[in-house]
């Protein structure tokens, strides 16, 4: 299988986001970048994330869900015990993120790229993945449940104690 490559996206054509609380549901968010921002226990649901790079973002405890990300890239992010439920993500990037205990239940992810990350006792139930890259990536302790699979590229992937039902 073909390694699943997210387009790179222009710096100069971003501009920045300073204060990630004031977005506002159901906002679209193009061409950003939202850098060293911490943040525990927030809600941002049924928004709309296109073309834009994540950077250092440390989203903890919160919902993030019914979301659609479109050509992100997320770079040293945590989003730990993080709920991503009923969300989409399409030609999507994580590189040394760190989304343990995070929930993907019904998720979809579409060409998707997970290197270098920690995705340890994650809920993958009933989540649609196609094309999706995992390289270097622990999924140990994970749940997938009646998932739909189609070109799915694990190297270096640990799945040690997950359960595959």
């Amino acid at each position: 299988m073909k390694k699943i490559k997210p387009p790179i996206i222009e710096l100069e054509q971003i501009t920045e986001v300073k204060k990630l609380e004031e977005l506002q549901e159901s906002e679209t968010i193009e061409r950003r970048k939202i850098q060293n921002f911490v943040k525990e226990n927030i809600a941002l649901c049924n928004m709309k994330f296109e073309k834009t790079i994540l950077s250092n973002v440390e989203i903890t405890n919160s919902k993030l869900e019914k979301n659609t990300f479109t050509d992100i890239r997320f770079i040293n992010c945590n989003f730990s015990n993080t709920s991503f439920e009923n969300t989409c993500f399409i030609r999507c990037q994580f590189e040394n993120c760190k989304m343990t205990g995070g929930s993907f239940v019904e998720a979809r992810l579409y060409q998707v790229e997970v290197i270098d990350t920690n995705a340890s006792y994650s809920n993958f139930s009933l989540a649609s993945m196609e094309k999706v890259s995992f390289q270097n990536t622990t999924l140990a302790n994970s749940y997938f449940q009646e998932n739909k699979l189609k070109n799915i590229y694990l190297e270096k992937a640990n799945l040690m104690r997950s359960a595959i039902l």
